[in-house]
This record gives C-alpha cells, sequence and structure tokens, in this order.
C-alpha cells in the first residue's frame, strides 16, 4: 500500500482536501481509501489558522516514488500553493508556514528511501499526531509495524 498526508490551513479547507483528493485519483487513475478528517492546530510555527489533516493510501500505483512526488507536488502548486523550495530559520531548523495544501508520500509499499528530494518512511510521521492519528483508521497493523521497524 502507499500512503499520502494532506494537509491544509488556508482558504476553503474542506475543499482543498476534496480537490486535492479528486486530482490524485484522477492524475493516479486510483481509487482513494480515506481516513476521516482531523483538526489540528499548527505544528512547527504559529498561525491563527488550524488545518485540516487527512490521509489517504492507494493499494498502487503506475508511478515510481519520485514520480508520485511530482504528480503531488504539481497538485500544491494546481491548487494554489507556491513551487516547492524548502525553507530554514536562522538556527537551521526547518521553517513551515500556512499552506493551501501539503501531500507528503507517507510510505511507498516497504520501500526505503533516503534522498535529498525524498524520504520514505517519511521521516517526521511517528513524531506527529495529525498524521498517526488519520494513519491508524486506515493502515493494518502489519504495515504500520514495518514501517517504524525502518528507524
Amino acid at each position: 500500500m502507499i500512503y499520502l498526508s494532506l494537509g491544509t490551513n488556508l482558504g476553503d479547507k474542506v475543499e482543498n482536501l476534496n480537490k486535492a483528493i479528486q486530482l490524485l485519483e484522477e492524475k493516479l487513475s486510483v481509487k482513494l481509501i480515506k481516513s476521516t478528517v482531523l483538526e489540528t492546530e499548527p505544528v512547527g510555527f504559529k498561525s491563527n489558522d488550524n488545518f485540516l489533516n487527512q490521509v489517504v493510501s492507494m493499494e498502487d500505483c503506475d508511478y515510481s516514488p519520485e514520480e508520485l512526488l511530482d504528480i503531488c507536488q504539481g497538485i500544491e502548486v494546481e491548487l494554489g500553493r507556491a513551487p516547492h523550495s524548502i525553507q530554514f530559520n536562522k538556527d537551521g531548523s526547518r521553517a513551515y508556514s500556512s499552506r493551501v495544501i501539503d501531500i507528503d508520500i507517507l510510505l511507498y509499499h516497504n520501500l526505503r528511501i533516503d534522498t535529498e528530494r525524498l524520504q520514505i518512511p517519511h521521516p517526521q510521521m511517528f513524531k506527529r499526531d495529525f498524521v498517526m492519528i488519520p494513519l491508524r483508521e486506515i493502515i493494518s497493523e502489519r504495515e504500520l509495524l514495518e514501517a517504524q521497524n525502518c528507524f
């Protein structure tokens, strides 16, 4: 299975999630399994706008992890997010900000990838309740244990 995390805290948040899911299904030619939507406060930065978070999964797709990342980032831009460029604070930590949509690849079957551009399993997923709560709704215990063993 392949798992993606979606998050949004700007604009019509419900519509942002729905449109991202619709575009993922169209571009990947898949039907996604969806978790419920979880509302959370921003993590790693301050904002007056809470996030809506959701996890989706698919059995497989016809794209490599890198191609899937390109599709996800293309959808983010299509929905109004600025093209990806990671920002850093003065102390060297990653800077986070509000966004129309964020789509992260959490797991891609049992692959381990660690490149400058892509890390699978997602390195922060087990530290983030806004990922783990919806993920646990749709992932098997076996898959979750396998992912945890990658760290």
